[in-house]
């Protein structure tokens, strides 16, 4: 996925990668920030993915991706592509978070990212949140978006590995992607974690 990913950002063209397993994400990101130019990733996730070999509860890759991409954890997966951090905290934002693991709170606050909720999802709604985390990332040349299924509500996603009630509507995930478009920085975009097996009638991935 490095190798894909890393011709296509060298030929200038956009990128877009369909999976499953979030893990995936450590190849591409660590792919499309190998440029020069300074790239944003906004992480619309209900989770963290920041959890190390050494604080995870579930011992899931999938849920280290991030910390990887900012040099935390197993060097099989801080080296891929090419040694140490691909990410600064000043390039990342996570959006739509709803469940994250005790340990791995305290390592995002330690790491100073910046973590807008569901719950300022719903105080101050979609459209401010998409709003705040491009102002964070205005220094960036590119954006990276890096979009898991479980983000949105079980009711509008079923067919996710790991399904959190409480999260993003339809309508508010494609007010957010049409936010995103509008912003003309987009370059790069991933869509994770369909489990086929746990959707209903292809829901999830029409949806996606």
């Amino acid at each position: 996925i490095y190798d894909a990913a890393h011709d296509i950002n060298r030929r200038g063209e956009i990128a877009l990668f369909l999976g499953g397993d979030h893990s995936l994400s450590i190849g591409t990101v660590s792919a499309i920030t190998a440029q020069a130019d300074s790239v944003g990733v906004l992480w619309i996730d209900a989770h963290g993915d920041f959890n190390t070999p050494e604080i995870t509860p579930s011992g899931n890759v999938h849920g280290m991706a991030l910390a990887a991409l900012m040099g935390l954890g197993a060097p099989e997966l801080t080296d891929i592509g090419r040694p140490g951090a691909k990410l600064s905290p000043a390039q990342v934002v996570i959006l739509g978070a709803r469940d994250l693991d005790p340990l791995e709170k305290l390592a995002l606050r330690a790491h100073g990212l910046r973590v807008l909720t569901m719950r300022d999802v719903d105080e101050r709604g979609i459209a401010a949140m998409t709003h705040i985390a491009l102002a964070h990332l205005q220094a960036c040349q590119r954006i990276h978006v890096s979009l898991d299924m479980d983000a949105l509500d079980p009711a509008e996603a079923p067919g996710v590995g790991t399904p959190v009630p409480g999260g993003l509507s339809y309508r508010e995930a494609h007010l957010l992607m049409e936010i995103l478009h509008d912003s003309g920085k987009v370059t790069s975009l991933y869509i994770v974690e369909i489990n086929p097996i746990l959707d209903e009638r292809n829901r999830t991935a029409k949806l996606a």
